[in-house]
């Protein structure tokens, strides 16, 4: 089933222990659409953030000529998870950023459904 953006942004909202999602545009940084966040979350700063982590392990991965490709990122806090997924298009240089309670929150579950949304995401 392809889901639109807002669909799959309500989906990674639905996770167990989602504080936060954005779809984020790392060439120009922007974010493409948020859900959650708050006072504490601003995910439009968390989002053109997130942009240059991916953008440095991307550099990282060319000057050492892996051949490969970036699944998702974890950074791991004392208190939350914060998961970035990118999204396999050759037309499209996005990611999916995602927040987590860590204490509410099975890493495993919800690097699952991520790639399950990601695998339907038509933008």
């Amino acid at each position: 089933m392809m889901m639109n953006i807002d669909t799959a942004l309500k989906e990674a909202m639905s996770i167990t222990g989602a504080v936060g999602v954005a779809l984020v545009d790392y060439e120009s940084g922007m974010s493409l659409g948020t859900s959650g966040g708050g006072e504490w979350l601003d995910l439009e700063v968390a989002a053109a953030g997130n942009t240059e982590v991916v953008r440095a392990k991307l550099r990282v991965m060319s000057s050492l000529a892996l051949n490969d490709s970036i699944e998702d990122i974890l950074i791991t806090l004392h208190r939350q998870y914060h998961l970035i997924r990118l999204i396999n298009t050759s037309r499209n240089s996005l990611f999916l950023y995602l927040v987590l309670d860590r204490e509410r929150a099975n890493l495993a579950l919800a690097r699952h459904y991520l790639k399950r949304i990601e695998a339907d995401l038509q933008v």
